[in-house]
């Protein structure tokens, strides 16, 4: 992924109040059941730091996130990096209603590139696995 790329975006709609789409995407516990099983800890406030392990196959990718952005219940921006890898990324979460749906659309800006040589960071990668997490993951999660 480089940072001249265009910024990856997933949408999705719930057919769930905005309330419930924004804890889904900024509960922890809720989180947990979607997105990242193991995330120690999370706070939709700017300035909140969170880390956590993912394995894949040999490699361990150390998750880096930061909140850059809040506006509650609406938006929600991370700063996501990976310890030991180069590469720099900014991930917002934009949610809003429209015709008693919930839409959902999660966009991804590279920041700086992310090494070209590793297959989790290449851009078919990442799209696939936003859509694996927000058009399979929470929509199912969600619908329940």
């Amino acid at each position: 992924m480089k940072k001249t790329d265009e910024p990856i975006a997933v949408v999705q709609e719930f057919n769930k109040s905005i309330g419930d789409v924004w804890n889904a995407v900024t509960n922890v516990d809720l989180m947990r059941q979607w997105f990242f099983d193991n995330i120690p800890a999370f706070e939709p406030v700017k300035g909140f730091k969170t880390q956590f392990n993912v394995a894949s196959g040999e490699r361990n990718f150390l998750h880096m996130w930061e909140i850059t952005n809040v506006d509650i219940p609406g938006m929600i921006m991370y700063n996501w990096k990976y310890k030991g890898y180069p590469g720099d990324a900014s991930v917002v979460f934009e949610l809003s209603e429209s015709n008693s749906l919930t839409i959902l659309k999660v966009s991804m800006n590279i920041i700086e590139d992310f090494p070209e040589d590793i297959p989790e960071f290449r851009r078919e990668s990442c799209i696939a696995g936003w859509k694996c997490f927000i058009c399979e993951n929470l929509k199912r999660f969600l619908d329940g």
